[in-house]
């Protein structure tokens, strides 16, 4: 077995949809990072995750909002497709089997991160953003 595991913030609102009369919560994770190109030039790069939770309570949707920061764990698939253009292309989606809050873009980091997975609260030591890279 094969998992991923990603921390980046929600590209979009979460949308809630039932399959089969069970819930399925789908949202989309971004990370960027800065690499350098073969000029050794500085860009930014942005890798996209299509996120699928399967989970009998819809309760953490409400909170999957866009800006909103998570940690992410499941089984990853990736599939091939082709652009109008004749581009080929490629994505990754994530089955996710645990999602956790870990705060909103832009809003002020207080040290507690509501958990609505398992309904604690984790304490970080430090806030997020004073990360020294």
């Amino acid at each position: 077995m094969i998992k991923l595991t990603a921390i980046g913030h929600l590209g979009r609102d979460a949308i809630v949809n039932s399959v089969n009369g069970k819930n399925v919560i789908n949202f989309s994770v971004a990370h960027t990072q800065k690499v350098k190109d073969q000029q050794g030039n500085q860009k930014e790069q942005t890798i996209w995750i299509e996120c699928g939770y399967w989970n009998e309570s819809a309760a953490v949707a409400p909170y999957l909002k866009k800006g909103t920061q998570v940690y992410v764990e499941g089984t990853p698939s990736v599939h091939s497709y082709t652009t109008k253009e004749g581009v080929q292309g490629a994505s990754i989606k994530l089955r996710v089997g645990l999602v956790q809050l870990l705060g909103s873009k832009g809003a002020e980091q207080t040290g507690t991160n509501a958990n609505p997975t398992s309904g604690q609260p984790s304490v970080d030591e430090e806030p997020i953003d004073d990360l020294p890279f």
